[in-house]
């Protein structure tokens, strides 16, 4: 049967056709529909004849539209990726690693008792707009999201970061000791500050642009950043351009232009024939094809990722622990990864991924054994399943390839024990909405590391505190067990104890199966030969301020 599904969604059914005639089916069937969108999108990229590397529009190619382009509202990382690009932090990840940089700070430190922070600020920085950056700015970027008084702070969203990693309650006051001196205090010691501050959300605005703009400046982003923004056709694409002012140097390129195109094949057709110069998730059966292609590429690293089933607990009958362990039991997740992923995945067991510090491989996954499934289900007053929703993500991300294939592969496997599910999708944006209030039964999503710490994970998708709504534990999963091994782990610094905490908190999540953890993924892109110095990050989403075009 999972063979039969995945034939379905461009995998191959092994014995009845082979690679070469399935890759000719499925090129004819898309590419007629491919050729009328590709005369009415951007020229095919072309040689110059001046050689040089700088300048030039780098196209990129991605699933999904931006959800919006404020950071401290958003929470996707369709939104992240561009908003990296136009904004900055006060610390920056380093290129390639998960260590602490300057950013629009140049230096900083801290009280021998964590909870006093100074950061010395970058002079003669401007936003894209012609203001200065100053500390004027960092009070008003952190405090329309802290501080409940600030004019800024009720917007059409919430600031969904700040209360889920917790700096609603750890930050006491945001202060500026001068015009590039600023003061961060904190109520408890928190370890991950440093790395937390770093991270998308946190990115500091221009206070003249969103009071100008008001509940509109989503759409008007004004950052620091390397590149500029230039206009948004939604669920088209979105232009930026070069900073020619930017602090660390101007950008190589001109312009950047991130292109929505929701089917892989689609994106790897286009990126085959010239009009974009990267892109992300192909799907895993076209692998081989790209390797044998000169002229691309295939950038691959291990990822900092889970995908998951999360089971709506506040909804019976995934308030019965049997139930959700019943759904485990249910699904072969290493059949999925071998068709679904087909190599650029491995099955999860626990909510953070094996690349984390403090993972716990001593944890057994459950087994494969609908049996055992129909038994529990059984136990639990539901010999005859019930009926449900299952809702499939609706574009490609790191952690899940093919929402749509996988529910597929999940709805035939939960008719199996018994249980019924309706496959349900939306856009992304309201995916994202529905989700986080509480609306699904079950519903697929993920997350990918903003910071290398197990507290990025933990808290954000599996404490109490996240299940407020809008809730980014859309598990709605509440343990005081739970609860208080996350507390005692984020305000200690003795790394050793932190491990510990973690691995208990592996064993509770183990127990209490909230989730099905699905699958950890490789990072990956698809790359043009032409393209120079484009490299995949641990943490952060794509920079493109040191990419070259070779012409």
């Amino acid at each position: 049967m999972i063979e039969k599904i995945f034939k379905k969604n461009y995998v191959f059914m092994f014995g009845k056709i082979s690679n070469v005639h399935f890759s000719v089916m499925k090129s004819t069937s898309i590419t007629i529909c491919c050729i009328m969108a590709l005369l009415f999108t951007f020229p095919v990229l072309h040689a110059d004849s001046d050689s040089h590397s700088k300048g030039g529009t780098f196209i990129f190619g991605r699933g999904g539209d931006s959800v919006g382009l404020d950071p401290a509202l958003e929470e996707d990382g369709e939104s992240f990726k561009v908003c990296d690009n136009i904004y900055d932090t006060l610390v920056h990840y380093k290129d390639g690693s998960t260590d602490i940089g300057p950013g629009l700070a140049t230096s900083w430190e801290s009280s021998d008792d964590g909870l006093t922070w100074t950061f010395h600020l970058r002079k003669g920085v401007s936003f894209h707009d012609g203001t200065p950056f100053n500390a004027e700015a960092v009070l008003f970027s952190l405090n329309r999201q802290h501080v409940k008084s600030h004019p800024f702070h009720d917007v059409s969203g919430s600031y969904v970061y700040w209360v889920a990693t917790g700096l609603a309650e750890i930050v006491d006051t945001i202060s500026a000791i001068n015009e590039f001196t600023i003061q961060i205090k904190l109520n408890t010691a928190y370890a991950p500050f440093i790395y937390t501050i770093a991270i998308t959300p946190f990115s500091i605005v221009s206070p003249t642009a969103v009071r100008k703009s008001g509940d509109k400046y989503s759409s008007n982003p004004v950052g620091t950043g390397a590149f500029k923004f230039v206009r948004w056709d939604r669920k088209d694409k979105i232009v930026l351009e070069a900073n020619e002012n930017y602090w660390g140097g101007r950008p190589n390129l001109d312009r950047v232009i991130f292109r929505s195109i929701p089917d892989n094949s689609v994106r790897l057709i286009e990126l085959q024939q010239g009009s974009l110069h990267a892109m992300e998730f192909p799907n895993p059966d076209d692998l081989e094809q790209i390797r044998k292609d000169e002229n691309i590429e295939l950038l691959s690293q291990p990822g900092m990722s889970i995908g998951y089933l999360a089971m709506n607990m506040d909804k019976s009958p995934f308030d019965n622990q049997k139930v959700r362990l019943a759904i485990n039991h249910a699904i072969d997740k290493t059949a999925i990864i071998e068709h679904l992923y087909q190599g650029l995945g491995m099955p999860a067991k626990n909510p953070i991924p094996p690349t984390m510090w403090s993972y716990d491989d001593s944890i057994q996954d459950y087994e494969y054994n609908p049996k055992l499934s129909k038994q529990l289900l059984a136990e639990a007053g539901y010999p005859n399943g019930f009926e449900t929703t299952l809702w499939a993500l609706p574009v490609p991300r790191p952690y899940i390839p093919d929402g749509r294939a996988l529910a597929e592969v999940l709805q035939s496997e939960l008719r199996n024990i018994g249980i019924i599910a309706k496959i349900v999708t939306y856009d992304w944006g309201t995916y994202l909405e529905k989700t986080k209030n509480g609306e699904h039964d079950i519903a697929m999503l993920g997350w990918s590391a903003d910071l290398g710490d197990p507290d990025n994970f933990f808290y954000f998708l599996l404490s109490k505190t996240s299940a407020e709504k809008p809730a980014g534990n859309i598990a709605f999963y509440r343990s005081d067990a739970m609860q208080d091994i996350l507390e005692k782990a984020r305000a200690t610094t003795d790394k050793n104890k932190r491990i510990s905490l973690y691995k208990e908190a592996q064993q509770i999540f183990h127990k209490d199966v909230p989730w099905v953890p699905m699958a950890h993924a490789k990072q990956i892109l698809v790359v043009n030969n032409q393209v120079k110095n484009l490299t995949l990050n641990p943490l952060n989403w794509k920079y493109f301020r040191n990419v070259t075009l070779e012409r």
